[in-house]
């Protein structure tokens, strides 16, 4: 089977959306597929870009048998909801264009955010006579309005718009929580159009290792207590909670607050620690992919955190601490997703968003009982390994794309 994916992140991009569908593209190539991804070029958080992606416009490449075609965005400010909204529409046109350039294919995947990349696929199907799937990671726009950062009642109206607009479109939805499934029955999307498949981790590259490890030694970090946040630093994250909970607790010299990832929430963040006067919390920019499992090593807690109002989000991040063997520490909203799987594989505690106090005291708890951290640990790897691992997963679209095609 041919499979175009339309996807806004992928490798060299350190983000979590270019490992995910790098690994969905490769896996599906291991199952007998020919995979082709449509993308930009990489800029987000890269320090140092291979010299073949400077100054193009577009480009073809091969990554482990994985086509890529490769487009040009334009690159505009992402805090300015105005402008970002206006270079979404320019990506779905451009992302179009590189769909348009795979040739003949059988089915089509976009992933979302940004949702205009649903205008792409749906016109991608009609022209290509394909099912069209949509991979719908954040609701969009509700989360944006919910957090507060979309707020022009101009854009909001066409936002919602457009998402009625797709939704009426997509022959299938691949959803990874049941509440983004539950926020697409209340917008009218039949049920046996929705597939729910978690979003997985390669239990195989990240598992439970040493503690005291290489990252540690790399980064100074001695034999400290080490409570870590890997990942975006943005508006979605609600870090401020985290910085206060480390002055809560900064007479404990042994904790070691470690903030390693980049966006846009980051200098102010910094801006509150220096302003604290905190010797207890370490920032660390984004690390490449094969870091990434001995930051979770070197963790003896390892922190999700969310905005509450983000009840039906699933950071990626969870699965990858779980199958670390690591206990989790949740600040989010008490009736979300996030808690739903933390109480059904008992490997951490969830406490409310946006409260330090509360999070302080969690902190201190696991960091006084030994016992307790690593039940919490091995609870996490051993329910990751049944319901996340990367071959569990993926099974699923490989099925969910034949079903589609033959009933096409």
């Amino acid at each position: 089977m041919k499979i175009l994916i339309l996807v806004n992140g992928f490798p060299p991009e350190i983000r979590s959306v270019a490992h995910l569908f790098y690994e969905l593209a490769e896996s599906l190539v291991n199952l007998g597929h020919q995979v082709t991804v449509v993308t930009g070029f990489p800029s987000y958080a890269i320090r140092e870009v291979d010299k073949k992606y400077r100054h193009k416009l577009f480009l073809r490449e091969k990554m482990n048998n994985v086509n890529v075609i490769r487009l040009a965005t334009i690159p505009l400010p992402r805090t300015i909801p105005m402008v970002r909204t206006f270079s979404h529409f320019f990506e779905a046109i451009s992302f179009f264009i590189g769909g348009l350039l795979s040739r003949k294919q059988d089915v089509v995947l976009i992933y979302s955010p940004p949702l205009t990349l649903g205008i792409s696929g749906y016109f991608l199907k009609r022209l290509k006579k394909i099912p069209f799937f949509f991979n719908m990671q954040d609701v969009y726009p509700q989360c944006l309005i919910d957090i507060g950062i979309l707020k022009n009642p101009v854009i909001i109206a066409i936002s919602r718009l457009l998402e009625k607009w797709v939704y009426k479109r997509v022959d299938y939805f691949t959803v990874y929580s049941d509440g983004n499934k539950q926020h697409l029955l209340k917008n009218n999307v039949p049920d046996e159009n929705i597939i729910i498949i978690p979003n997985w981790v390669d239990t195989d590259t990240i598992k439970p290792s040493e503690r005291l490890n290489n990252f540690r030694r790399n980064n100074d970090l001695g034999t400290s207590f080490i409570v870590s946040f890997a990942g975006v630093m943005g508006y979605a994250q609600g870090l401020d909670a985290v910085i206060h909970s480390a002055k809560i607790i900064e007479e404990y010299k042994n904790i070691l607050f470690l903030l390693v990832g980049d966006g846009v929430e980051k200098p102010k963040l910094e801006n509150m620690v220096q302003e604290m006067d905190l010797q207890n919390v370490k920032f660390l920019p984004m690390q490449p992919k094969h870091i990434y499992p001995q930051v979770l090593a070197a963790s003896d807690v390892c922190l999700v955190t969310l905005k509450g109002e983000l009840k039906t989000a699933i950071p990626g991040k969870l699965q990858s601490i779980m199958a670390s063997g690591r206990p989790v520490l949740a600040s989010v909203d008490l009736s979300g997703e996030v808690p739903k799987v933390i109480k059904a594989a008992k490997c951490g505690y969830c406490v409310e968003s946006d409260n330090p106090e509360e999070l302080a005291k969690a902190i201190i708890n696991l960091y006084e009982k030994t016992n307790l951290r690593e039940k919490f640990g091995k609870n996490a790897r051993s329910f990751a390994e049944k319901h996340f691992s990367r071959n569990v997963c993926i099974s699923k679209y490989d099925q969910a794309f034949f079903k589609a095609v033959k009933e096409f």
